[in-house]
């Protein structure tokens, strides 16, 4: 087992925003239909799902490039959908996507693959799928081929990701490698497949491990095990290296000259949908970018342990990733805020699990009693307090060009640092108005010095069913007043 330089890997996440990735394979729309179930049908042994909310989004070979967006990278995918309401939305979701090309060839008859997972009390009730796994017919393997090529020429790596629904077809697969190869690329490949020669040439290769006993006719039972299998299929199917996740036991990275093994960092497994599209993207990210095999396998079992501690098919951010790297070199203290993008992602799980969300916002300049009370009270209402802390920008144009006295940065660790809050999320504006639209709280917090009628964003909170609420706080503290007597002392 190779330790990892911890330090060292927190610099190389900067370098992912280099990566230029292709990206081609099996594309698909997953659905979550949430609810809660209370009693049985009285028309067949069977839960009757009461449901609250629903989500979409990209799964497949497009959670790979949601992963590679989190990151930082660049992508062009390449897939293929039906002429149907699924394909429109799965278009829909990769224009909304940063840093993201797409080709999506239609074939007509064929329906775009989806999945729809209900889920209740945090266990799936019902899984229902859209889809056919025919192979693509070969005037389309020639259109995907010619589009990777040309993608290929701006990029830097490229990932193939099977999933088994006829996309990635033998003769694709092979003149995907080619092409690669001429052009002096890598090629990263999450395998489906039981015989792993139709991925003959590529660069590396991601089998699980039940994935990796079925191509060898048995699952090994012991690291050694794992690493004799692996080499004696990469001997076969003339592959350079492979990474095998193992769930709960790690990863292994194997050559035909070097084996180094990595423990699980999962401190919570609550979904494991997609973790595999997250080691792929991690790795072919690292490895666009110029990082050593090594260290982007390392950085990939940081970001699996990240994800499998989030609901559905879930990403690691860049700032999920710097979080998690502090906590194992022990920087376990206040944690940096995080990206609008990121702390949505980490509340959307909260929410998917059932739990109430509160919020509350401010400058919260200078800490006192009475920011301390309203956050104290506002965590008594809720499961989760989030807190919306006006950026440096931000205080300035309210309070004056003085203002404020502690950078945004500083004014995060401390209120991050109190028990009572769970996240911190920095917003430009003058008032957290978008910040509500986007995060939905089921309770607003502010002080009983407001009114409701005068709560930025309650009739919104209210227009949903949200709750206003209103904290006593302990009088006589005031920033401003702090402040004024400080410059008169």
């Amino acid at each position: 087992m190779t330790a990892p330089d911890l330090a060292l890997l927190a610099r190389r996440i900067a370098e992912l925003k280099q990566a230029k990735v292709v990206c081609v394979g099996d594309v698909m729309l997953d659905r979550f239909v949430y609810g809660d179930v209370t009693r049985v049908s009285p028309e067949a042994p069977i839960p009757v799902c009461r449901v609250k909310n629903e989500t979409a989004m990209l799964g497949g070979a497009g959670n790979v490039v949601r992963n590679l967006v989190a990151l930082g990278a660049s992508v062009d995918l390449i897939s293929v959908a039906g002429d149907d309401e699924i394909a429109d939305d799965v278009d829909l979701l990769l224009r909304d996507l940063s840093g993201v090309t797409h080709t999506l060839k239609i074939e007509n008859g064929r329906p775009t693959t989806s999945k729809i997972r209900y889920v209740a009390g945090g266990q799936q009730l019902l899984r229902a799928d859209r889809e056919v796994t025919t192979p693509i017919p070969e005037d389309i393997v020639d259109s995907l081929c010619a589009a990777a090529e040309r993608a290929l020429a701006g990029a830097d790596a490229l990932i193939v990701s099977d999933y088994g629904k006829g996309v990635v077809t033998d003769r694709l697969v092979a003149q995907l490698i080619a092409i690669a190869e001429a052009a002096g690329k890598p090629v990263i490949v999450d395998p489906k497949s039981r015989d792993f020669r139709r991925y003959a040439g590529a660069t590396l290769i991601t089998p699980n491990l039940k994935e990796l006993g079925e191509a060898a006719g048995g699952e090994p039972s012991s690291e050694n095990g794992i690493v004799t299998a692996a080499r004696a299929l990469l001997k076969v199917a003339g592959i350079g290296s492979m990474l095998v996740t193992r769930g709960a036991q790690g990863m292994s990275l194997i050559s035909e000259d070097a084996a180094d093994h990595f423990p699980s960092r999962a401190r919570e497994v609550f979904d494991v949908s997609g973790a595999g599209d997250t080691v792929v993207a991690m790795l072919a990210a690292g490895i666009a970018a110029g990082i050593p095999a090594i260290e982007a396998a390392q950085l990939a079992n940081v970001a699996a342990g990240i994800v499998v501690g989030k609901t559905g098919t879930a990403v690691a951010y860049a700032d999920n990733l710097h979080a998690e790297l502090g906590n194992m070199a022990g920087n376990g203290g206040p944690q940096p805020p995080l990206r609008v993008d990121a702390a949505l992602d980490r509340i959307r799980t909260w929410k998917d699990r059932g739990e109430k969300i509160g919020f509350t916002n401010g400058c919260f300049d200078l800490l006192h009693p009475g920011h301390v009370s309203l956050l104290a009270y506002a965590r008594s209402t809720c499961d989760r307090l989030v807190v919306g802390l006006n950026s440096d920008a931000s205080v300035k144009r309210l309070k004056g060009e003085n203002r404020p006295m502690q950078n945004e940065a500083a004014r995060t660790a401390v209120i991050s640092s109190l028990e009572t809050v769970d996240l911190v999320v920095i917003f430009d504006e003058d008032t957290p108005e978008e910040l509500l639209h986007k995060i939905r709280p089921d309770v607003l917090v502010k002080g009983a010095d407001y009114t409701v009628e005068t709560v930025v964003g309650a009739e919104f909170v209210q227009s949903y069913g949200g709750t206003v609420v209103l904290a006593e706080i302990v009088p006589g503290f005031s920033t401003t007043a702090t402040i004024a007597r400080m410059n008169t002392s």
